[in-house]
């Protein structure tokens, strides 16, 4: 008898979820990538530590709105998994034709309080270009981490 080898994405969701990650990325049946830094951190760090490298990966995340949407289409990932999709998210995804998973689908994604829209869902309402997404968000994050270092 045959056993079934988990596929990357399998593989991906398995760790995000047996070592509390927030972010896998895993390409060719290894690992290349994990965070656990909450927001869209995780992603931005592996494009730019990775960059190209990142086309063709499988992608497990907690929690996909349109902004990691956009950045997962940037770098063409080949598939993506979700604990939590926001609509926007899912959207973004389909757009770009790119095979999506989730558990729970929500209508956006709200900010660490909860009683607002996520600010990084507000910033990419508007853009629907990945490669301007991943420049524009690239700058508010480090904008954001300037004002929090002063």
């Amino acid at each position: 008898m045959r056993i079934k080898e988990m596929t990357d994405l399998e593989k991906a969701k398995r760790i995000l979820k047996d070592k509390n990650q927030s972010l896998v990325i895993i390409k060719d049946g290894k690992t290349i990538f994990c965070s656990d830094s909450p927001g869209i951190d995780g992603i931005l760090q592996a494009i730019e530590k990775f960059g190209e490298q990142l086309s063709g990966a499988s992608v497990a995340d907690k929690v996909i709105g349109k902004a990691a949407a956009l950045l997962l289409a940037y770098t063409q990932v080949a598939e993506a998994y979700a604990v939590t999709m926001s609509r926007k998210g899912l959207g973004t995804l389909r757009n770009h034709d790119i095979p999506v998973e989730y558990d729970v689908l929500v209508p956006e994604i709200l900010d660490r309080k909860g009683r607002d829209i996520c600010p990084f869902e507000k910033f990419v309402l508007k853009i629907e270009s990945p490669s301007q997404a991943f420049e524009e968000l690239k700058r508010y994050v480090e904008s954001l981490k300037e004002r929090k270092g002063r």
